[in-house]
């Protein structure tokens, strides 16, 4: 079972991650590794001040985090907040997979009793 606050935080994630954009940001930052709030706002059809408001909630959320450069500001992707939802997928895969089996069970006990 799920701790509280790990559950907790899981919902964040989810949420944070719930809206297209955020993801597309998640994903830019995977593949090219911390990048400025501009250059990842010149992948977008909206103003800096928006992809800013998407960043701000991803960082509440803990998915990225930010770090100052001289003036410059980098976005970070945190890999290891993401282990919650894997671990949560993880956990429903494991039960699908047993009932998966089960019905495999009666499925073979039923055609061996025909």
């Amino acid at each position: 079972m799920v701790e509280r606050e790990s559950d907790e935080d899981l919902t964040a994630i989810l949420k944070a991650a719930a809206d297209p954009t955020r993801r597309a940001i998640c994903t830019l930052l995977a593949q090219h590794g911390p990048m400025r709030v501009t250059d990842l706002a010149c992948h977008f059809e909206m103003s800096l001040n928006s992809v800013s408001k998407h960043i701000k909630v991803l960082e509440a959320a803990q998915i990225v985090t930010r770090r100052t450069e001289w003036r410059e500001h980098l976005i970070e992707l945190q890999t290891d907040r993401l282990a919650l939802v894997d671990a949560w997928f993880k956990d429903l895969r494991s039960i699908w997979e047993m009932r998966l089996d089960t019905l495999e069970t009666l499925v073979t006990e039923e055609t061996s009793n025909d």
